[in-house]
């Protein structure tokens, strides 16, 4: 014949329940408390000498912070919204910043804070203005040749204008 397990008390089944419970909880502890480290982001990502960009922390936790780079003069950050989720801030590329990769450093309610590191790529050349570059690839020709057939379509239109007048004139 098989033999019966022991018999276990209620005193010692919530014992050990109670040894189970305090277990899950002291496993669970580090994944309730942990937080996600702060997140940083430049936008746009490359830019030339003298262009703007954003800058914008998620997860701080903090109502400031500021973002040094050798790319801009040191900028505070302010809160995105009421709970200070976010921290954000615009800055100027210096116009004689060297092209090439700048690291951009973003801490968390000011010096000694958390830290968050990213890229930003100064492109070589200056920051384009006024018609955005849209001219920059066409010859002069090109525009002589543009700027003659939008007055010759100026000018067809008037005289179809004033023939129409002349000609309703007249009867």
């Amino acid at each position: 014949m098989p033999a019966k397990p022991p018999a276990t008390s209620p005193v010692a089944s919530r014992r050990l329940l109670a040894i189970a419970a305090a277990t899950l909880v002291v496993a669970a502890a580090p994944v309730t408390f942990a937080y996600a480290a702060p997140s940083a982001g430049v936008s746009p990502t490359s830019v030339a000498p003298g262009g703007r960009v954003a800058l914008n922390v998620d997860g701080c936790g903090t109502r400031s912070g500021r973002a040094t780079s050798t790319a801009f003069s040191e900028v505070r950050l302010t809160p995105g919204n009421a709970q200070a989720t976010n921290l954000y801030g615009s800055a100027t590329v210096f116009r004689d910043a060297n092209p090439g990769t700048h690291r951009v450093t973003f801490e968390c309610g000011g010096p000694g804070g958390e830290r968050v590191t990213v890229s930003l790529q100064v492109a070589s050349g200056a920051a384009r203005g006024g018609t955005g570059g849209s001219i920059g690839s066409m010859s002069p020709w090109q525009v002589a040749v543009g700027g003659a057939l939008a007055a010759g379509a100026l000018g067809a239109g008037i005289w179809v204008l004033r023939r129409r007048t002349a000609g309703t004139g007249a009867a």
